[in-house]
């Protein structure tokens, strides 16, 4: 079965940096596109980079040039980088997979646990 498991949450000052991490673990065949999406109190889950199985990225307005998210094929495991975070950065953080477990036919989406990030001012 497969599962993704985060890690790299905390608390920083505004300004700081954090990096996260996420592993696919379990039997699997393929992995395609790998994000990140991000889900503040009150508010809806929205995405917040993803990165293609060529390594195309992309990245919501609001942490260009801040964030990078990069990946290891060889390890099953997206990151994302955050640089200079602001308050506003503060949410759960959730990774997400679309992968082809083994013995599978089709790209099935997965989803981490989530991650607390939490940027004080």
């Amino acid at each position: 079965q497969v599962q993704l498991v985060e890690s790299g949450g905390g608390l920083v000052q505004a300004g700081g940096s954090l990096r996260l991490s996420c592993t696919a673990s379990g039997t699997i065949f393929s992995i395609r596109a790998m994000g990140w999406y991000r889900q503040a109190s009150g508010k809806q889950r929205e995405l917040v980079a993803f990165i293609t199985s060529t390594g195309s990225t992309n990245y919501v307005d609001s942490v260009k040039g801040r964030f990078t998210i990069s990946r290891d094929n060889a390890k099953n495991t997206v990151y994302l980088q955050m640089n200079s975070l602001k308050p506003e950065d503060t949410a759960v953080y959730y990774c997400n997979q679309d992968i082809v477990p083994a013995g599978g036919r089709a790209y099935m989406e997965y989803w981490g646990q989530g991650t607390q990030v939490t940027v004080s001012s």
